[in-house]
């Protein structure tokens, strides 16, 4: 996997008797005085304290992203009469560009808010699995799951589809305004420390693919083989390639083709024409198996949100073939529980949302998988009220259950389980192990813990015309194969998959089929009208981290910037949705200013103790205030995401 963008050093466990920092916002503990049931937070935020960025503040719009130049790329379109998918397609073609942990060849996926037709509606920009990709196949070539790295990890591109398809469906701007700062881009920008040093660290891994090595390390053979920061990167091939797609959709227009059918001749272009037919050629030279007709019969799919009403307030998230419905199912249970009244970050509120989070993550890890393959996922029954009243009250306040497992959902939706015999196997062999983590060196933990929280990017955009958009693109990440002379890094997303039924039997990887992935942007309405957008990157932890973020703003009342930085807590008992799978039961990274009771009450309840000085996650975050008619933005203090309002 990819260095974790944005991360903290490498975690070190703590004694407990270490902890003797003060809380962190602390005060936000006695912030909600509404009653249990209805949504505490203002509709007009009030900030409580100083945070380490400031809030942004826009009124026409806002654009925010995981690079400063992205970011600005997100501006652009505004400033030349774009509306926010316009400045969303910008910033995900600009980080794609820029190798923020992802490039061209991975995948989107997204939720818009469109203000016409007034609801939520889905883009699924996720690659298949190609010809050939079977379980029999990778067990043949000695892989317990399909590899991290290399042509055998790649499903077909989605993001130039992803991408098209928004724009065509609901923006204004032309492809060309669009691509034109990633095309500059392209042709030679300043690259940051933060990528030329994780290009420099996986120089040999990248130099074992010919293209990869001609882009990636322009100083091969020197001791530092990668770019050094402020250097020039250019790609010449990546900048051709977009330019054909402008070409195209040029080519079209003068052919009196309308904006739509314009952008169509460039998806068939990446897709059925000459790009097609070098990214091919230089996937199978490299010992790929994305064959032409993987990608002729690819496409993006608009598709219906998933959603559930917590205090009130509509939260709505992709469907099964991602995590985010795992949030939704966690909302559900939480509904249960007086969490305000717990106070942010006690010890019973940690634990409580410790337990719900594993609760629905186990379902995840067992249920969730591509809806396009049968049999049918049981969702309507994994976001029934009634089954997570049911899992809530499995959950014991004195104690971690290390062994948590999915339940069945099939009851209530009024099904019976077709796996009923594998969720039995498992529970069996849950309530047969043991509950102490599978002991690791510090260096199997390191890379168990960059697996966990591989990272991406995420972008969110507004605009005073009520379009908010929510999106998490990834795939393509150093160390990434490059298909050719496309300039395009191969996804990683196949090794998502499992190969053995019993792990996730809808999840099972074939030829056409979606992986279930981590990548999950989120949006909330609140009476009917568009009020949030928030996402992050961060593998396994994302669901994690945007939960709590927005438990912060709904219960405690704080502001996105306050919420983004706020010290949140990551549970690594889930299992990985990467590399070898693996996960730690009862372990748990808090932020290093948790008060030394809390710490010793949680390690009092089993819990593996882990801490970091920075815990929210590198959130993204937009919320729509009414009473004002303006935004405020929040962008974590993680790393190098960065906004743009006006």
């Amino acid at each position: 996997m990819s260095q974790p963008r944005k991360s903290v050093a490498v975690v070190a466990a703590l004694s407990v008797s270490c902890m003797t920092t003060a809380p962190t916002s602390s005060t936000f503990a006695q912030v909600a005085s509404a009653p249990v049931g209805q949504a505490v937070s203002p509709s007009v935020p009030r900030s409580l304290s100083k945070t380490q960025k400031p809030p942004l503040h826009g009124q026409r719009w806002m654009a925010i992203t995981g690079k400063p130049l992205a970011a600005t790329a997100g501006a652009m379109m505004f400033q030349r009469g774009g509306n926010a998918v316009d400045a969303a397609c910008a910033m995900i073609a600009a980080t794609s560009t820029m190798w923020d942990v992802l490039s061209w060849g991975g995948e989107t996926q997204a939720l818009i808010y469109d203000p016409r037709a007034k609801k939520v509606v889905a883009i699924n920009g996720l690659g298949v699995a190609p010809t050939g990709a079977t379980a029999d196949f990778y067990r043949s070539k000695g892989y317990q799951y399909p590899p991290a790295h290399g042509p055998l990890a790649a499903v077909t591109p989605g993001t130039p589809g992803g991408l098209m398809l928004m724009l065509q469906e609901y923006g204004k701007l032309s492809l060309a305004e669009v691509l034109q700062p990633s095309i500059d881009l392209a042709e030679g920008y300043p690259i940051d420390a933060e990528t030329a040093d994780n290009v420099e660290r996986w120089k040999d891994k990248l130099a074992e693919w010919p293209y990869s090595k001609q882009v990636m390390l322009p100083h091969f053979g020197q001791s530092r083989a990668a770019p050094r920061a402020g250097e020039i990167f250019r790609q010449p091939d990546l900048a051709a390639t977009l330019r054909k797609l402008v070409e195209a959709e040029k080519q079209a227009l003068a052919a009196g083709r309308s904006r739509k059918e314009a952008i169509q001749a460039a998806h068939d272009r990446f897709y059925r024409g000459d790009i097609a037919q070098e990214f091919v050629r230089g996937v199978q030279e490299q010992g790929g198996l994305i064959t032409l007709g993987d990608l002729a019969g690819w496409k993006p799919k608009l598709e219906q949100p998933l959603r559930t009403s917590y205090r009130g307030i509509d939260v709505y998230k992709l469907d099964v073939w991602t995590q985010g419905p795992a949030l939704l199912q966690s909302l559900n249970i939480l509904e249960n529980f007086d969490l305000r009244a717990m106070g942010y970050n006690s010890a019973n509120y940690v634990h409580t949302v410790y337990q719900a989070m594993n609760l629905a993550f186990a379902d995840r890890d067992f249920y969730y998988g591509d809806p396009a393959f049968p049999p049918a996922e049981p969702t309507e029954g994994l976001l029934s009220k009634a089954y997570a009243k049911q899992r809530a009250a499995t959950i014991r306040m004195d104690r971690n259950d290390a062994t948590a497992g999915p339940g069945d959902p099939y009851p209530f939706q009024g099904g019976k389980n077709p796996y009923a015999d594998l969720l039995q196997q498992k529970q069996r062999r849950a309530a047969q192990s043991s509950v102490e983590p599978h002991p690791m060196t510090a260096q199997q933990h390191a890379d168990f813990v960059e697996a966990f929280r591989a990272g991406t990017t995420s972008q969110v955009a507004a605009d005073a015309d009520g379009w908010l958009v929510a999106v998490t693109p990834s795939g393509g990440w150093v160390p990434a194969t490059i298909a050719g002379r496309t300039g395009i890094g191969l996804s990683q997303r196949a090794q998502s998959f499992v190969l053995d039924p019993a792990e996730n039997p809808f999840n099972v990887i074939e030829p056409g089929k979606r992986p279930r992935v981590t990548l999950t942007p989120s949006l909330a309405l609140r009476d009917g009208k568009p009020w949030l957008a928030f996402a992050v990157q961060g593998g396994d932890t994302q669901d994690q981290n945007l939960l709590q973020f927005l438990l912060n703003v709904v219960e405690f009342g704080m502001t996105p910037q306050e919420a983004v930085e706020a010290a949140n807590f990551n549970s690594y008992q889930m299992r990985a949705s990467f590399d070898l799978h693996e996960s730690q039961p009862g372990s748990i990274v808090l932020n290093s200013g948790m008060p030394q009771w809390v710490s010793r009450e949680l390690a009092l309840r089993g819990y593996k103790l882990e801490f970091e000085a920075r815990t929210s996650g590198p959130i993204n975050a937009i919320l729509v205030d009414p009473e004002n008619g303006s935004f405020w933005g929040g962008s974590s203090n993680h790393g190098e995401d960065y906004g743009i309002g006006w």
